[in-house]
């Protein structure tokens, strides 16, 4: 894979996993009470989808910044690293969610019945998400392969992401903002992470035409 494919691939990646965060979160407001089962069973759907896209968003951002410069191939596989494991233990809560509607023979709110996802949601996820973020960041400032504002939001998102770790000592009310599953922790932080990953998978596609440009070969007289 040359360094233009990659740049491509992982924009592609970052916009299509974008995306289906985008879908995905509003569908956790649309009920006051526990939501039914094909609005559970949809956004979580749409969130495997979305994993599955931040797996290849990453394997692709880890090619690329060994592409872009070798010596730093471990900050590209310390994002990769971090991302993947993001990416299984966000699809086991999927799973334990998932298994608890369809076992359940009555509606009922995943979110608040599903005790085991609160910090895996939670903490965990936002002390993952801070480790991969700032790999990207490094990763990113300094290779230089995407502009300057990539690198420096990625390590501000970080700082958000690690500032909800402690999260899981303030209940698990979904509707308080810091509760260990609460909107705030969760439903906040992915919609944030979301509009992010369009931003710089956007950044990172339109990157692609102007290194392909560089390459070019100038004639005579240019």
């Amino acid at each position: 894979m040359n360094e233009t494919v990659a740049r491509r691939l992982t924009g592609l990646a970052g916009i299509a996993t974008a995306a289906a965060f985008i879908v995905e979160v509003p569908l956790y407001f649309i009920y006051s009470g526990p939501p039914s089962d094909s609005n559970v069973l949809a956004r979580l759907l749409i969130g495997i989808v979305a994993l599955a896209f931040l797996i290849v968003f990453v394997t692709a951002f880890r090619e690329l910044v060994e592409r872009v410069n070798p010596a730093y191939a471990w900050a590209g596989t310390a994002a990769f690293a971090t991302g993947l494991v993001y990416a299984t233990v966000t699809l086991v809560s999927s799973g334990l969610e998932a298994g608890a509607v369809i076992a359940a023979d009555h509606p009922i709110d995943p979110t608040i019945t599903v005790s085991g996802t609160y910090i895996l949601y939670g903490s965990v996820g936002r002390l993952l998400l801070a480790f991969f973020l700032t790999a990207v960041g490094y990763g990113i400032s300094r290779t230089h392969l995407l502009p300057r504002w990539t690198g420096r939001s990625a390590y501000v998102l970080a700082g958000v992401n690690l500032a909800f770790v402690p999260s899981l000592f303030f209940g698990n009310d979904p509707a308080h903002f810091y509760a260990a599953n609460g909107w705030g922790t969760t439903a906040l932080m992915g919609a944030i992470l979301s509009y992010w990953l369009l931003a710089l998978g956007i950044s990172a596609y339109r990157s692609a035409a102007r290194q392909r440009e560089s390459d070019r070969p100038r004639t005579l007289g240019t």
